[in-house]
């Protein structure tokens, strides 16, 4: 009977430590939803690469458009959501990059979710350039980081924010 007291009082001790835990993170999550809501836009664009395929992607900018802002680019497999202009994401992978002002650009790979074309998990890397229909990640990206930069003229920085399977695309810039 003394061991299930004990037992007892330390599942009691763990649960109250988890639910502060959790409610703190609540409140966190909450402030994060709000700043992007109140501090950021959202545009969906569909970024043309070099064979014709659409590329779906969701740009949220500062709005304070006054001065130029760097850019954090995620291309990625597993959805970009949400798939609608007028709803933003609750948080970003880094809050701090976020209040800093960073332009974040987040892109579904080719043939995933609303983006065209097939997709190819660990699309191997084509060497020959000497066709538009020779593609890979790397061209896919970069056509992309092009168009970036193309609209945002004065944009000198340019960061980029791989998730898991998709980081093996950055050696190949």
């Amino acid at each position: 009977m003394k061991k299930f007291n004990l037992y007892a009082r330390l599942f009691f001790i763990f649960f109250i430590l988890f639910k502060v835990q959790s409610i703190g993170k609540a409140q966190t999550f909450n402030a994060d939803s709000a700043f992007i809501a109140e501090n950021y836009v959202k545009k969906e664009v569909n970024i043309t690469v070099r064979d014709g395929v659409k590329l779906f992607t969701s740009i949220y900018s500062p709005r304070d458009n006054s001065k130029m802002y760097p850019i954090l680019l995620s291309r990625t497999p597993y959805t970009v959501a949400p798939y609608n202009a007028s709803e933003m994401k609750k948080r970003f992978q880094n809050m701090t990059l976020a209040r800093s002002g960073y332009i974040f650009v987040f892109q579904d790979v080719r043939g995933r979710w609303m983006s065209e074309g097939e997709f190819v998990d660990v699309r191997p890397i084509n060497m020959d350039r000497s066709s538009t229909k020779n593609i890979d990640e790397s061209t896919d990206t970069y056509d992309t980081v092009d168009w970036l930069v193309k609209i945002r003229t004065a944009m000198v920085r340019l960061a980029f924010m791989e998730f898991l399977i998709q980081g093996f695309t950055l050696p190949m810039l």
